[in-house]
């Protein structure tokens, strides 16, 4: 396993729920579902509920995640399935593409990078949404007090504004802003874009 707090922290909760039975899409992955065709990737799947769907659908899925016990649970479901999906264990901080996609998702992750590495891995997930394509990008942003389950390594809680702007050439699907209560009277502040590149690629700003 890749020694990271945070990596250590998620992959105890996906075993706790394979244990339980947990296996229903959340409610970021149910919005982002509608938008998905073609090649997909999904960067950061965690137990690969949103990939299993997209897959049943017809897609082609390629899932990347740093947890063993997620990437373990997910090609055994693929496989029994049948499914056209391939899932791999990956230090996302550092995973380079070599591949374009019709559709990226990123849901919970990039907040988990120190602020630099966020920011350049932004830019390659972009850059990798071929022309016409969708990427869905979920992160926490400032106004988030609830901080258990970041690494000391560093996180990144995004400027919503700035990070609107970072799409400002592609076409605005859906943004949205959600607010969950957290232990101790914390707070969770997560901004979801749903965004396409346009067809004429003229960069991501």
């Amino acid at each position: 396993m890749i020694e990271n707090a945070s990596v250590r922290f998620f992959d105890l909760q996906f075993q706790r729920q394979v244990a339980a039975g947990e296996h229903a899409l959340n409610p970021f992955e149910c919005a982002a579902l509608p938008h998905l065709k073609g090649r997909v990737l999904d960067y950061g799947c965690g137990l690969g509920h949103l990939s299993l769907e997209a897959a049943r659908r017809g897609h082609s899925v390629l899932a990347l995640d740093a947890s063993p016990a997620a990437i373990a649970y997910l090609r055994d479901a693929a496989a029994r399935e049948g499914l056209s999906l391939q899932a791999f264990e990956a230090d996302l901080r550092t995973f380079e593409l070599t591949e374009d996609f019709d559709s990226i998702v990123c849901i919970g992750l990039l907040m988990f990078f120190d602020g630099p590495t966020a920011q350049a891995q932004l830019r390659a997930l972009q850059a990798r949404v071929r022309p016409g394509g969708v990427l869905v990008l979920n992160v926490l942003t400032q106004g988030t007090t609830y901080m258990e389950m970041f690494s000391p390594q560093g996180h990144c809680l995004f400027e919503p504004q700035a990070l609107r702007g970072r799409f400002r050439s592609w076409e605005l699907l859906d943004w949205r802003r959600d607010e969950f209560a957290a232990p101790s009277s914390t707070v969770k502040v997560f901004v979801t874009i749903m965004a396409r590149k346009p067809a004429h690629d003229d960069g991501d700003a």
